[in-house]
């Protein structure tokens, strides 16, 4: 049986919730017609046993790079090309008889096309890290912007994304708390320039949010990020009519590319396309 015959069907399969080699091979036997029509298993249907042969002899770390690599084929590049990077647990994948530990991956997306250009899998919530700088490894960076929480602010991953091309704009809170508070202060002394925004109403909730951004200073502990060029504020204001309650936050970020007041606002919103396009 022809490789690409028996991958095709792989995966047509598990897209469509097949969890197991005989559901495999009976959604190829309830598809046949379809199969052959577009020149695939003329010789007829390999069985379960047969497809698991194959795919187990597959080299999965290859045939991820594969498949990478064809998705961002298929992904239309822009000139201002957003991808969001973001970690999130599988519902569902623990499993208490064997007690498997929680699947774990980090995701990128690409918000316009709503694509997923690559994933990788890792153990723990904390080894984000680790797996942010493989999974940029493999991407096609150039001329995106890459938006990543705070978890992802780390110099290593910043140097990744200039060195291959990308601009990057990662939040900052606590965890890099010198830098969190240069950005702050910043902003602070700046004379409140607050222009009129629009009323958004969704889902019971009153909001107005309000973006400024401005140029790096060159003095510590922002030259310590590689390329860093801008650095932003984002201002939400939330009035929930249900539970009458106000809350206001500040978000910051830094950037390495020279972004106007526009352009941070779309990266900043983009990324949460992937919570809810992709992780909700």
């Amino acid at each position: 049986y022809p490789l690409f015959d028996v991958l095709f069907l792989t995966v047509c399969a598990v897209i469509t919730g097949a969890e197991g080699w005989e559901d495999i091979e009976d959604f190829g036997r309830a598809h046949l017609g379809w199969l052959q029509e577009k020149g695939l298993f003329e010789q007829g249907l390999p069985v379960h046993d047969t497809i698991a042969r194959v795919i187990s002899r597959l080299d999965a770390e290859q045939f991820q790079q594969c498949f990478i690599r064809w998705v961002n084929s298929l992904c239309e590049v822009t000139e201002e090309r957003f991808i969001a990077i973001d970690g999130k647990a599988l519902r569902s994948s623990y499993d208490r008889n064997s007690r498997t530990s929680t699947i774990h991956m980090v995701s990128a997306f690409c918000a316009q096309n709503k694509l997923v250009l690559g994933q990788v899998k890792t153990e723990k919530k904390s080894n984000e890290i680790t797996a942010i700088p493989e999974l940029l490894r493999v991407l096609d960076l150039k001329g995106c912007l890459i938006t990543i929480d705070a978890m992802g602010c780390q110099k290593e991953i910043a140097e990744t994304i200039v060195n291959s091309g990308g601009d990057y704009l990662l939040a900052v809170k606590g965890n890099q708390k010198k830098l969190f508070h240069a950005i702050k202060s910043e902003f602070s002394a700046l004379e409140d320039d607050i222009k009129e925004s629009p009323l958004e109403r969704q889902h019971g909730r009153l909001e107005i949010r309000e973006y400024r951004v401005i140029p790096a200073p060159k003095t510590e502990p922002f030259n310590d990020w590689h390329g860093i060029k801008s650095i932003g504020q984002a201002v939400s204001f939330r009035y929930d009519k249900a539970g009458k309650k106000c809350s206001l936050e500040y978000r910051y970020y830094i950037s390495s590319a020279e972004l106007n007041e526009e352009t941070f606002a779309t990266g900043v919103r983009e990324h949460w396309g992937i919570e809810n396009s992709l992780h909700w």
